[in-house]
């Protein structure tokens, strides 16, 4: 078990996170219930996969939640879009977003394939530091 808050793409997706939910202070507030929160929830189930993966015990219990962390930047990448369809973002501010998500998303397959070769070279830890 180690310290997810050692973790640049957990850090990466904090910040996200916060930048979304300041974000969506902005939306109609007819959609707090709709896409806010679904936006809220997908972006902070990001780093809480992430942490839970860190507090298992082993590498395919770890990789087993950055494949749920980055089903979850998907769907919040796949929201961003939806929301500058329907004018709730700004083209320029979706697009910063949406570069940040993928950034994201790069990160996580990154440290998948790390916990993958450690899998394979048999390392016990399920979270090391990116």
């Amino acid at each position: 078990m180690q310290d997810f808050r050692k973790l640049q793409v957990w850090d990466r997706a904090m910040e996200i996170t916060t930048r979304i939910y300041e974000t969506t202070k902005a939306f109609p507030r007819c959609k707090q219930f709709g896409l806010t929160a679904q936006l809220r929830g997908a972006s902070s189930s990001i780093g809480a996969n992430i942490a839970e993966g860190c507090g298992r015990g082993s590498n395919k219990d770890f990789l087993r939640f950055l494949h749920m962390a980055i089903g979850s930047a998907f769907e919040v990448e796949n929201h961003i879009l939806l929301a500058e369809s329907l004018k709730y973002l700004e083209k320029g501010q979706a697009s910063s977003m949406v570069e940040d998500v993928i950034e994201l998303k790069k990160m996580l397959s990154s440290l998948m394939r790390k916990v993958k070769r450690a899998s394979n070279g048999n390392k016990k830890e399920g979270c090391q530091p990116s």
